[in-house]
């Protein structure tokens, strides 16, 4: 029997994607082999990525005038090559700087990644509120060489409602955790990056989608598999890319061009939203620490109202064992704040909602 995996990553595929997966896991479009096996410049895996990202153009409007390119790392190495390639001086020359929005967890990462190449400054945080919120976005300086967000946060559960205005400078977002989950103007931004584990595919795939005059901008000292220049150049083929991802990131795709595209996916996950959060205005035992606001579509934390510590831990174990033994997975928060969360990403159904806030709901009776 399949659970509702609630995980915020690696996370749930949708079933149908599993299935064709299955099907042709020994013999990929009558290849006699499969997609793991195949060479990445071979006849059978060139149609492969291709499709991919013609998908992924018509499905996010893309302009032609941006590369996609298929990478390794996670987002986590893009909190290197994005500076790397977009803002770092070559030896000797003064620093360069950049502006990064702190909103939570993932965004500091990139901030402290960024300090090691530039001045990474921060000319908003919410910080000081726990992260709860999405703060004003300050104007870019002119000296900026990007103006880096964090477009949904994962850990914390908040988003941007709206993309703020850079002008000529170059603004970069994270998109790992909502990309294709609602319609976004791809031409508001110079470089979009998402690692594929949570709307895309399976971990190990990594997305950028770069605007074409911010390629060959990397100083001559950095290292050839973090420049932009070469995998744009040969087409996401310098080395072996995560091939098995790349065809896992196809097969998604269709199914989302196939269950209405991106902007009926946005719809839905309104929806699903939208029933969560209003099961967590009712509750008596359960509250979103979220301003309503900034509350993210893909990932929902909840806390107990209880406001004894040790009573609210227990509670949240609890939870957490007993939704497990009732099929709804990964329900705990992260690490580092505690509570619990849902994530409920495309590949999560309307079903599972429902069938959670049903579990909640019996908790709650059973609890009080």
């Amino acid at each position: 029997m399949r659970v509702y995996n609630f995980s915020p990553g690696p996370s749930m595929l949708p079933l149908p994607v599993l299935e064709k997966a299955a099907s042709e896991m020994t013999d990929a479009h009558g290849s006699g082999q499969s997609v793991m096996e195949m060479s990445h410049r071979s006849k059978d895996f060139k149609p492969i990525i291709e499709k991919t990202e013609t998908l992924l153009r018509e499905l996010m409007d893309i302009p032609a005038n941006y590369k996609v390119l298929f990478l390794q790392g996670g987002a986590s190495l893009q909190f290197s090559m994005i500076p790397l390639n977009l803002g770092a001086a070559e030896q000797g020359e003064v620093k360069k700087q950049a502006a990064y929005i702190d909103t939570g967890i993932w965004s500091k990462k990139a901030i402290d990644e960024g300090a090691k190449y530039l001045d990474a400054r921060v000319p908003a945080s919410s910080q000081d509120r726990a992260y709860r919120c999405i703060p004003a976005a300050p104007a870019p300086e002119k000296t900026d060489a990007f103006y880096h967000i964090t477009l949904n946060n994962t850990i914390v559960g908040t988003k941007w409602a709206s993309i703020p205005e850079t002008g000529a400078v170059p603004l970069v977002a994270d998109v790992s955790s909502c990309i294709l989950s609602e319609p976004l103007d791809v031409s508001k931004f110079g470089l979009l990056y998402a690692g594929a584990q949570k709307n895309l595919g399976p971990a190990g795939t990594t997305v950028v989608i770069i605007r074409e005059d911010l390629i060959g901008q990397a100083p001559s000292w950095v290292p050839a598999m973090l420049r932009y220049d070469i995998h744009a150049a040969e087409g996401s083929l310098y080395n072996t890319p995560p091939c098995y991802g790349i065809y896992i990131t196809g097969l998604v795709l269709e199914w989302v061009k196939g269950t209405g595209g991106v902007e009926a996916m946005g719809r839905r996950n309104s929806d699903k939203a939208a029933l969560f959060y209003n099961y967590l205005e009712r509750s008596t035992m359960f509250r979103s620490p979220v301003e309503k606001a900034s509350r993210s579509l893909m990932n929902i934390p909840f806390v107990p109202v209880e406001s004894d510590e040790t009573r609210r831990k227990d509670l949240e174990s609890r939870f957490v064992k007993e939704a497990a033994a009732a099929g709804l997975i990964n329900l705990a928060g992260h690490r580092l704040v505690g509570g619990m969360r849902a994530s409920i990403y495309n590949a999560m159904p309307v079903e599972g909602v429902e069938a959670l806030i049903n579990f909640m709901e019996k908790f709650e009776a059973s609890h009080v």
